[in-house]
């Protein structure tokens, strides 16, 4: 008796110790989202992804604002990251029409000769962007799509997209506005990391085109560690290309067969340089660069896939400077380019430590 009068005790005092938990402790509720993300970093990339829903056309394209009526290409592709960023396939998702419709849009855009462009982004003469962007979505969402027919024309896209950017190297190993048109830092890291997403869906790349790349990068490397706008232009290293090239470098890596990645010595330069800029201004969005938007999203995805010692240093105050300046519609205003342009990157930024994209992930 004595034995059944403890465990009722027992029983009395636990039920009371859950009842009496205050209600706002649930430990539950921030376990459920990456370290550093919680309920207010969910709800800020919510209120982005919205407005990017919102502004697109039936078409798939952003043609109501003036970064995408110049930059077509570039702007859908961009925004479709977002969405894949957040989990979703053109068949799963709150997303899913938006992400269908930016497929959509891109192949529509591609051309007999491969490269992927749109009448906007041929005005501004500045075609490779939206061709080495488009390159990066569509082979990220590659393996995401269940539809036999689009899968059949998507795989066809990509191919000539990856001939047309092979063809389109100059001869010193990078890329510039237009095919074969020279070379400049760039367009060349945007042609890398569209051909590392296309290997990671399984297609062909050919090595000595990475290779090149790699090579020209390091022809552009400065005394001071990181990379100039183009070869022998000087003016010392620019931030955002020295930014964008450690992300790409690590991407070469996988593409090369390297055992680690992550182990480039111009990468590791480039990471010293792009530290120490970084701490000149550390907590601050501003790197005084003109280009922060762009700055960050190659700088995010350095740090996140260099490790937790660069990115608890990082993410933190960077999040919580994009949720302050996001305007109450959702969009950010990104580099007086616009707000698809900021939209689209202080999302994916955001998204970053949910590990939905392959491009992305350590």
């Amino acid at each position: 008796m004595r034995k059944n009068r403890i465990t009722t005790a027992l029983l009395l005092i636990t039920l009371l110790a859950v009842i009496l938990v205050p209600a706002s402790f649930s430990p539950a509720a921030e376990d459920r989202y990456p370290k550093h993300i919680n309920a207010k970093t969910q709800a800020t990339i919510t209120k982005a992804l919205d407005y990017l829903a919102k502004t697109q056309t039936e078409d798939g394209n952003w043609n109501s604002t003036s970064d995408a009526i110049s930059y077509p290409c570039v702007m859908a592709a961009l925004s479709g990251m977002a969405f894949l960023a957040h989990g979703d396939t053109p068949s799963r998702g709150p997303y899913a029409e938006n992400i269908r419709r930016t497929e959509t849009f891109l192949m529509g855009n591609s051309r007999p000769s491969g490269i992927i462009t749109s009448p906007g982004d041929e005005a501004q003469g500045r075609t490779m962007y939206g061709h080495g962007f488009s390159l990066l979505f569509l082979s990220e969402v590659y393996g995401m799509e269940t539809d036999t027919r689009t899968h059949d024309t998507l795989k066809k896209v990509i191919q000539n997209a990856i001939k047309l950017t092979a063809a389109g190297q100059s001869a010193e190993g990078g890329w510039t506005y237009v095919p074969g048109g020279g070379d400049e830092g760039s367009v060349t890291v945007t042609q890398m990391q569209g051909l590392r997403a296309a290997k990671n869906a399984g297609f062909n790349v050919p090595k000595g085109t990475i290779e090149a790349a790699v090579k020209y990068l390091e022809k552009c490397k400065t005394p001071e560690g990181g990379i100039e706008y183009s070869l022998g232009s000087g003016g010392g290293a620019r931030l955002p290309i020295s930014a964008a090239a450690i992300a790409t470098l690590y991407s070469a890596g996988a593409v090369q067969g390297r055992e680690d990645p992550y182990d480039s010595p111009l990468a590791n330069d480039c990471l010293k340089y792009v530290v120490a800029q970084f701490a000149l201004t550390k907590g601050q969005w501003s790197k005084n660069t003109g280009h922060e938007f762009y700055t960050h999203l190659y700088a995010s995805q350095a740090f996140y896939q260099k490790g937790d010692k660069y990115w608890d240093d990082y993410f933190p105050a960077t999040r919580d400077e994009l949720i302050g300046m996001q305007n109450s519609n959702g969009s950010w205003d990104g580099d007086g380019i616009g707000p698809v342009y900021g939209t689209a990157i202080g999302a994916i930024i955001l998204q970053l430590p949910y590990k939905f994209l392959p491009i992305y992930q350590r």
